[in-house]
C-alpha cells in the first residue's frame, strides 16, 4: 500500500503529533507499506528519514510552520499514485487532499490531533475571536463531510467535534507510543542531576506555550513545596514561554526547586522519566496527550486537570489524580501525592498497565485495517476508464 501523510509542518519543528507522525511511518513501513510524508518548509533540510516530500511555503517567523495554498508540482504528481492519503492538519493540507484527490477517488483519512476551538487565535490570529469560532462551526462540519473516514484520538476530542457541529461518523483510535522505550530498567541517574534518593521529583515534559498553563502549574507547586521541602520540579522542554516561565519560577516560592532542561532530543526523554517519582500537568487544550502516555509506561502516576484529552487519558484514582482547574485544589493534591509514596507506589502500577492499550503495534494494527476497508470500498470507483481518464488530466495540468 502506498500511504501519503500530509501535515503542515514536519521535522525539524518538534511536538507530539509530529513525533507521532514519524513513529506511525516508521511502523507501517516495518508492516511492509510505503509511506511518504508531505509537508511544507525549508527544501534544503537534510531529512534523516526516506520519503519526505516538501513543498515551498512563507515561514511565519519562528513557529515552523510554513504557510502555502499549493505543493510543488513534483509532490502534486507523486501524492496523486497513492493509495490513500492520511490528513493530520484540516486547513493547509485538508483543503489540497480534498482540490488533489478527490478528483481522482483517493480515499482521504483525517485525524483530528488539535484543539481548534482553544487555539483558534493561534491558527486564526488576525480574525475577532467571534469570527474564528463561527469560521470552525461553519469549516470543521463541511471539511469532515467531505472526506471519507474522521478519527478522534479520544472520546473527549469526539464530543469537542461534535459541539461544533460535526454530523459525520466519527471513530475513536488512540495514537500509538513505543512502550518499550519507557519500560527498559535503567541504572539511577539521580545523583547525575543533582538529585537524592529522598528527593521527591516531579516531572513535565512538553512544549513550553501557553496552552501548555505552566504558569497555573509553577504556582500550584509553589504551593505544595511549602509543605515538602524536598519536592523538586523538573521542566523538560522549549517554547516561546521559556524565559517568562523561568522569571516565574524565580520569584515563585520555590526558586531553586524548579529546573529546566530547555529542549532535548526525543529518545532522551526515557532516562529523565525514569528517575521521576510522578508526572504533573495542568494542561487543558490536549486532544491526546502523549507526554502523559509515555509516563504511563515509565511506571508514573499522573496528576492533571479534569479535560479533554487527560481526563480520557487518566483514570482518577487508577492510574492518577485528576484535579479541578483552581490552583489550591491542585496543589493539595500534589502535597498527597508527595508524601503518600504507598499511594504512588499503587498509582503508578495501575499507569504502566494502562498505558498498554496505546502500544504503537496495537494502535497501528487497527489503524491498518481502517485503511484496508476504504481500499475496499473505493476499489471499484478505480478500476474503470473514467478513472484512468481523470487520472491522466490531473496529471497533465501538474
Amino acid at each position: 500500500m502506498r500511504i501519503g501523510m500530509m501535515t503542515d509542518v514536519y521535522k525539524p519543528h518538534v511536538s507530539g503529533i509530529t513525533n507521532y507522525i514519524s513513529l506511525n511511518k516508521a511502523y507501517l513501513e516495518k508492516a511492509g507499506h510505503e509511506v511518504f510524508i508531505f509537508t511544507f518548509g525549508d527544501l534544503d533540510f537534510a531529512d534523516e528519514e526516506e520519503r519526505v516530500v516538501r513543498s515551498p511555503g512563507l515561514p511565519l517567523t519562528d513557529t515552523g510552520y510554513y504557510l502555502s495554498f499549493r505543493y510543488s508540482r513534483h509532490a502534486k504528481a507523486l501524492l496523486q499514485t497513492m493509495d490513500l492519503v492520511h490528513v493530520h492538519h484540516p486547513f493547509l493540507s485538508g483543503r489540497l487532499a480534498l482540490n488533489y484527490c478527490r478528483p481522482l477517488r483517493i480515499p482521504i483519512v483525517f485525524t483530528n490531533h488539535t484543539r481548534y476551538d482553544l487555539y483558534a487565535q493561534a491558527y486564526l490570529p488576525l480574525l475577532p475571536e467571534e469570527f474564528s469560532d463561527t469560521f470552525l462551526q461553519t469549516y470543521m462540519p463541511t471539511f469532515c463531510q467531505a472526506v471519507d473516514l474522521v478519527i478522534s484520538p479520544s472520546a473527549g476530542m469526539r464530543e469537542v467535534l461534535q459541539k461544533l457541529g460535526v454530523s459525520t461518523s466519527i471513530e475513536i483510535i488512540p495514537n500509538g507510543v513505543e512502550l518499550q522505550l519507557y519500560r527498559a530498567t535503567s541504572e539511577n541517574c539521580r545523583p547525575e542531576f543533582g538529585f537524592s534518593d529522598e528527593d521527591i521529583l516531579l516531572i513535565f515534559s512538553g512544549r513550553l506555550g501557553p496552552e501548555k498553563n505552566l504558569d497555573f502549574l509553577i504556582r500550584a507547586f509553589a504551593g505544595a513545596a511549602e509543605a515538602v521541602k524536598n519536592a523538586h520540579l523538573l521542566v523538560i522542554g522549549g517554547g516561546p514561554e521559556e524565559q517568562a516561565l523561568k522569571q516565574a519560577a524565580a520569584q515563585s516560592g520555590a526558586a531553586g526547586r524548579i529546573h529546566f532542561t530547555g529542549m532535548l532530543p526525543y529518545d532522551e526523554l526515557p532516562r529523565y522519566l525514569s528517575m521521576a517519582d510522578l508526572f504533573v500537568t495542568a494542561s487543558l487544550t490536549e486532544v491526546h496527550p502523549l507526554s502523559v502516555v509515555e509516563a504511563m509506561a515509565s511506571g508514573l502516576p499522573v496528576l492533571g486537570i479534569n479535560s479533554v484529552g487527560v481526563g480520557d487519558t487518566v483514570e482518577d484514582g487508577v492510574t492518577g489524580l485528576l484535579s479541578s482547574p483552581d490552583p489550591a485544589a491542585f496543589a493539595a493534591l500534589l502535597t498527597r501525592l508527595c508524601m503518600d509514596r504507598a499511594l504512588r507506589q499503587r498509582l503508578g502500577k495501575g499507569a504502566r498497565k494502562a498505558s498498554e492499550k496505546y502500544a504503537i503495534e496495537y494502535t497501528t494494527q487497527i489503524m491498518l485495517k481502517r485503511y484496508e476497508r476504504l481500499l475496499t470500498e473505493f476499489a471499484p470507483h478505480r478500476r474503470g476508464l473514467g478513472f484512468h481518464l481523470r487520472n491522466l488530466m490531473e496529471k497533465l495540468r501538474s
